[in-house]
């Protein structure tokens, strides 16, 4: 019998053939293009583009929630008239809108169909992520619909990184992550935490819509960035519904939409489309507990007998399987029947091979490599404004000014494919010396200070095209809703040379 290991769904669909008949206000397929009719089949040939979901490859290596795939017999798969799908999708009971189309159709076709096992496996985890992810969202008054993010972002794997470095289950990026307050260091990345990376991501949905008030508009945004959102907007004329900037939009992200619809139906109708979900290995019950000292989870593991891929599985986001409570304390999940033997072992834990495993001569120091993975604006620089040229990448921009690519990246909010454009303002931080010898005047190099300014806050002059999130991602642990709370905006609109108050970061 054929058996296939873990984990999951992989892939991308081209949408560049469609087009809006007559009579529809969303698009439809042209069936008579060679475009069309192979849409499905570049599903195959695009496995780490549009919807950065993970393949069976790295399963044994880094994942082992679920137990192994019995493909050896599929059955019927059953297949429905598109009139049943679209009153399916207007049955479900959703504050998001879900509408039905051609390229809708043809994702559903991918996870009903095409792509079975691996949906199955994926259905296997929500058991224990969906929880999580609807409790957090129910803290924030947020739809739970928009638990499905993550399926279509990570494929519900806590340690997959995409090409541009996006990590974890909402893949954040590190500058994202940090604004949204994310420890990431050299032991810890928080964007691995199904907890705090899903607190993060319902404060960064909730500052979308704030923006948008469209929950489609929100779902786009988080795919491309707002930044790309509100160019689509005006090059529809001001027009606010996805479907009226679908062509706006990048490319990449014209169907993160349809495939959010789709993933939903897919979830929600999977009974009738006979899909099963594949029995986790994870435990369904689990507990914290809050430890003080540096502890390995081979420590827990030999001395209380628990897999040491459960304790990994349950705790992503320890990056060396190293809890690193010297200084303060840091949290372990345990399966239930794991807590009480470890509070009664709790000494015997810590002395187990503590000399092995924390060797003083072997024994990394976060705080060493802690500059290493922050982007956060060095001490006594000065901020320059650059215009993007034609010819210009990120690499030559950062050689130039002798930054990272990484720290462009972070002080910009450029997410994804290190995507510029011609006529782009990117925000550096360069030595003034550095500054000057590049030809950039004092007024270039100066931020504005008013009268009686105060030394905990930054003052930002508003230029030409700002908009709050713009502004937001240029500074560390800094929100959208932080901005307009400290310097009591009502509204989301900016006036070119207005200041604006931001806080230091500590």
């Amino acid at each position: 019998m054929k058996k296939l290991a873990v984990l999951i769904i992989s892939g991308c669909i081209s949408v560049s053939s469609f087009a809006f008949s007559q009579n529809d206000s969303v698009p439809v397929l042209k069936d008579s293009t060679l475009e069309g009719i192979n849409l499905i089949a570049g599903f195959h040939q695009n496995l780490d583009s549009l919807l950065n979901l993970w393949y069976v490859q790295q399963a044994l290596d880094t994942n082992s929630m679920v137990a192994g795939v019995d493909i050896d017999s599929v059955g019927i798969i059953p297949e429905f008239h598109d009139s049943i799908y679209a009153r399916r999708l207007a049955e479900i009971n959703s504050a998001i809108e879900m509408s039905f189309n051609g390229i809708v159709r043809n994702f559903i076709n991918v996870y009903t169909q095409k792509q079975r096992d691996r949906v199955e496996v994926m259905l296997g985890l929500t058991d224990f992520y969906f929880p999580i992810f609807e409790e957090i969202l129910d803290y924030y008054q947020l739809p739970q619909e928009l638990r499905v993010l993550p399926v279509i972002e990570s494929a519900l794997n806590p340690r997959a990184v995409s090409r541009a470095g996006a990590t974890g289950l909402w893949q954040f990026m590190y500058g994202t992550g940090r604004m949204y307050n994310l420890t990431i260091n050299s032991y810890i990345d928080q964007r691995r935490d199904p907890i705090a990376s899903s607190h993060a991501a319902a404060r960064f949905l909730r500052d979308l819509y704030a923006i948008y008030n469209d929950w489609t508009l929100v779902i786009a945004a988080y795919n491309c960035g707002p930044g790309n959102v509100n160019k689509a907007i005006r090059r529809a004329g001001g027009k606010r519904n996805y479907w009226d900037i679908y062509y706006y939009l990048p490319r990449e992200t014209r169907g993160y939409v349809p495939a959010f619809i789709a993933a939903t139906y897919a979830i929600t109708y999977h009974k009738e489309h006979r899909l099963k979900p594949v029995p986790m290995m994870l435990p369904l019950t689990s507990d914290t507990i809050m430890i003080s000292g540096m502890l390995h989870l081979k420590q827990i593991s030999e001395v209380l007998n628990v897999p040491i891929t459960t304790l990994r599985d349950l705790n992503p986001q320890y990056k060396l399987d190293i809890i690193p409570a010297r200084e303060k304390q840091q949290s372990i999940k345990l399966p239930l029947e794991a807590v009480g033997p470890f509070i009664d072992r709790q000494e015997e834990i810590f002395a187990y091979k503590d000399s092995v495993f924390f060797n003083p001569n072997n024994i990394v120091n976060p705080s060493k490599y802690t500059a290493s993975y922050k982007y956060d604006i060095p001490s006594g620089s000065k901020k320059i404004t650059y215009r993007v040229k034609e010819g210009d990448v990120l690499g030559t921009i950062a050689e130039r000014y002798g930054v990272s690519v990484g720290q462009l990246r972070s002080w910009n909010g450029i997410s994804r494919r290190n995507i510029i454009r011609i006529g782009q303002k990117l925000t550096i931080y360069v030595p003034e010396r550095k500054a000057k010898q590049l030809g950039h005047t004092q007024k270039e190099i100066s931020e504005p200070t008013p009268e009686n300014a105060d030394a905990n806050y930054i003052y930002y002059r508003v230029q030409r095209g700002d908009t709050l999130w713009d502004i937001a991602q240029k500074y560390s642990d800094v929100s959208l809703t932080d901005i307009k709370r400290l310097n009591n905006l009502t509204n989301d609109r900016l006036v070119p040379g207005q200041t604006l108050k931001i806080k230091r970061s500590s």
